[in-house]
């Protein structure tokens, strides 16, 4: 944990993802395997992928968690255990696990294996706690219904040695802990096997059985509504109170979210997290911070179970759609110091004159105006309009590797 209290807990739907959340000051990266991962839609690494990211962590002083949190069936027995036998040797610093089964076969294949219980497993008391801890499980990701209070009760009733980490930020399941039927049901996609196709965003009308095609709502609002769509944790400004509950580590869910996204919730709430162990009584909250979060895509935000049962007020019955006031435009893979040039791979369209603003790890942001932009052959062009194009541009201020590029929406 960089001999921080609190650990900073990133996601990595890939390997860039996964080295961006490094560089951009996680403690520790999870990510998933090509295989027996409950996010199948994120790109997913595989095993040489795997290889070079546990190196990239551990060359940065992070950690990298495997989730391997599949409920397993009984097909996925022997092709799971083949599939751990190649990861083996890899220096993997845990394994963050769901199904009592996988907690045997990872025991038996990879003996010294740190174990995570995932939050799938809806821990929500001191004495499952104890049963985890027997089977070897050295750390709770709490189920997300708990509050502070419940957190701090079992915390003070397990051993030291047991950690806890709970949601931070990012989206909410409306199930329970994300053990979740309904799109198996619907369309087949099982989400406690990898493929949620997430039918809780969904619009609904009522419709009754003897009057097909007349369409109800479910809501006052004639157009339908979203009845089962949360809104997304948030507790950038709550972390003094994570950490007196005892949570020693804070995460972020996202593993199909952007690098964009990774890079801006994981560099606010690095500052947060910084700020409070650094300065202990004296801590306030910058609400700087927050501006710098809501940079990123999302949805508008709630504090979850954490201080009370969440009501209405919690949910966003009008639309599931995505608040994004920033587009993002570019991220840097070089740097010339002598000519004040980067190279820029593109990631949304960016014109000449356009005002920017670019940030990197460990330091605030500043805005330019584009008056610079060149092709691969240094030739002047007025806009980069081809997804991942590779373009030149003069930078205000120094910048390095990785740094990101975004633009404010009209």
């Amino acid at each position: 944990m960089r001999g921080r209290k609190m650990e900073l807990l990133a996601p990595a739907g890939d390997l860039e993802k996964l080295k961006i959340a490094a560089d951009y000051g996680a403690d520790a990266v999870y990510f998933g395997g090509e295989l027996f991962s409950l996010r199948a839609g994120a790109g997913n690494l595989t095993v040489e992928e795997i290889e070079e990211a546990v190196e990239y962590l551990h060359l940065k002083g992070a950690k990298g968690y495997m989730t391997v949190n599949i409920f397993a069936h009984n097909e996925d027995i022997e092709p799971l255990r083949k599939y751990l036998d190649r990861i083996k040797d890899i220096p993997i610093d845990a394994f963050i696990v769901s199904d009592p089964g996988v907690v045997l076969l990872i025991k038996e294949i990879i003996p010294d294996a740190e174990l995570h219980l995932s939050t799938q497993a809806n821990m929500t008391n001191y004495v499952t706690a104890e049963f985890w801890r027997r089977q070897g499980v050295k750390r709770l990701v709490l189920a997300r219904e708990l509050t502070l209070e419940e957190i701090r009760e079992i915390r003070e009733r397990i051993p030291e040695d047991m950690e806890l980490e709970a949601f931070a930020h990012g989206a909410m399941c409306i199930s329970y802990s994300g053990r979740c039927l309904l799109s198996n049901f619907m369309i087949g996609r099982d989400a406690n096997r990898g493929q949620c196709a997430h039918p809780c965003r969904w619009k609904y009308r009522l419709v009754e059985e003897q009057r097909p095609g007349e369409y109800y709502p479910v809501e006052e609002d004639e157009r339908g509504t979203y009845i089962m769509n949360s809104k997304d944790l948030c507790m950038l400004e709550h972390i003094p109170e994570m950490a007196a509950a005892g949570i020693s580590s804070a995460k972020i869910e996202g593993r199909m979210k952007s690098v964009f996204y990774v890079a801006t919730v994981v560099s606010a709430y690095r500052k947060a997290i910084d700020a409070f162990c650094g300065d202990g009584e004296a801590y306030s909250f910058d609400p700087e911070w927050m501006k710098e979060l809501c940079k990123a895509s999302r949805r508008e935000f709630t504090t979850g179970f954490y201080f009370r049962r969440p009501t209405e007020e919690d949910q966003n019955y009008q639309t599931s759609a995505y608040i994004r006031d920033y587009s993002f435009i570019g991220i840097v893979k070089s740097y010339d110091p002598e000519t004040s040039m980067a190279v820029v791979e593109q990631r949304n369209k960016m014109s000449v004159g356009e005002e920017i603003e670019v940030f990197g790890p460990g330091r605030d942001f500043f805005s330019q105006k584009l008056e610079v932009l060149l092709d691969e052959e240094d030739l002047p062009i007025e806009s980069a309009p081809h997804p991942q194009q590779t373009v030149k541009i003069k930078m205000a201020q120094p910048v390095g590797e990785n740094f990101i590029l975004r633009k404010k929406k009209n």
